[in-house]
Order: structure tokens, then sequence, then C-alpha cells
């Protein structure tokens, strides 16, 4: 939930400096059907079935991952899609070499006020023996939404606050055209 809060944070940032979200309609996203898809396989696998074969979920998991890299290499030509794939590649690369499953730092849990409850898969979890638990959830976020965040994430909203700015900035013109020749006798 603090992940939709977070982008919403992002988005609300682009009137305030002066931008017009109506100019993200004019993005031309390619693939577009890849990004909720792979929203949609990890809702049904962390929230709606969370039960059953662990290594299918773990797979749909990085399947997921692959979906997003693919939609991002397909975009790569969006403002701030590189930063974006930076940050989804870091995430990935954790939960690889975890089998699939993000490594949870106990302590950031335990800071944010959280714990794993329940079976069935998490697609965030504290580990025996994480891989690259560097890379994983170890950014304590607590309060009335709290989580835990990786750095990956962090780098995925830092090329959001990039993709959203540049795209809905303010078209700037010049006040009146520059000539070259007075540039160069002055």
């Amino acid at each position: 939930m603090i992940l939709i809060v977070l982008a919403a944070l992002c988005v609300i940032t682009v009137p305030l400096t002066g931008g017009s979200l109506g100019r993200l309609a004019d993005l031309h996203l390619r693939w577009l059907w890849m990004a909720p898809l792979a929203l949609a396989l990890q809702v049904v696998i962390v929230t709606i079935a969370p039960g059953g074969n662990a290594t299918l979920h773990a797979l749909v998991h990085i399947g997921t991952y692959v979906l997003i890299g693919l939609f991002l290499w397909r975009n790569r030509h969006v403002p701030g899609a590189g930063v974006i794939g930076v940050g989804t590649l870091a995430n990935v690369t954790a939960i690889i070499a975890n089998r699939g499953v993000m490594p949870a730092s106990v302590t950031a849990q335990r800071l944010a006020g959280l714990s794993e409850s329940g079976g069935g898969f998490h697609n965030s979890a504290s580990l025996l023996h994480p891989h690259l638990l560097w890379l994983g959830d170890i950014i304590p976020v607590p309060g009335p939404l709290p989580n835990v965040l990786s750095p990956g994430d962090c780098i995925i909203f830092a090329g959001m606050l990039i993709l959203l700015h540049r795209a809905a900035r303010r078209r700037s013109t010049p006040l009146h055209p520059i000539d070259p020749a007075e540039v160069v006798s002055s």
C-alpha cells in the first residue's frame, strides 16, 4: 500500500512544480499491457492465491520482472525508463539470488512494525540465509502504512520522478529569439 502512496506523491509533485499531468497523455508507450499484467500476476500470487506450489509462485514472481524488463526495454526512449530499469534490475537480482523471494531484513521489518503472518507465498520475507540482503527490503517505513523498501525501490521512484517531471514539464519558449550575431559581438 505504501508503494501506491509513494507513487501518488510522485504524481502530486508534478502540478506543484508547474507541470501538467495532461502532458502525460503525449507519452507513446509501447507494449503497455505488460505492466498491468505483471502487477495483476503479483496481486494473484501474493494476495488472492498465496497458497499452492511455492516453486510455481517464485517462477511467476520472477516472470513478472521479466515482463517489466521487456516493457522498460521497449520504452527505453522514455525519460526515466533507464533509471527505473536499474532499480528493477537491482530488485530482480536479489529475488533471483533468493529463489524467487525478495530478502527482507528482520530489523527493518521490526522497525517498520511489520510481522510476517500466515502461510503461503510472500514476495518479500526474512530468510534464514539471505543472499544479497543489501539489495533487499532493508529500509523501514513505519507509520500508518508500514512497509520495508529496497534500494531498488528507491531507484525506481527516482526514475518515476524523472519520467513524470520530464514528460509533464511546462514547454519553455524563449521570450525573444536569440540572434547568433548578437552573441558573437558581445
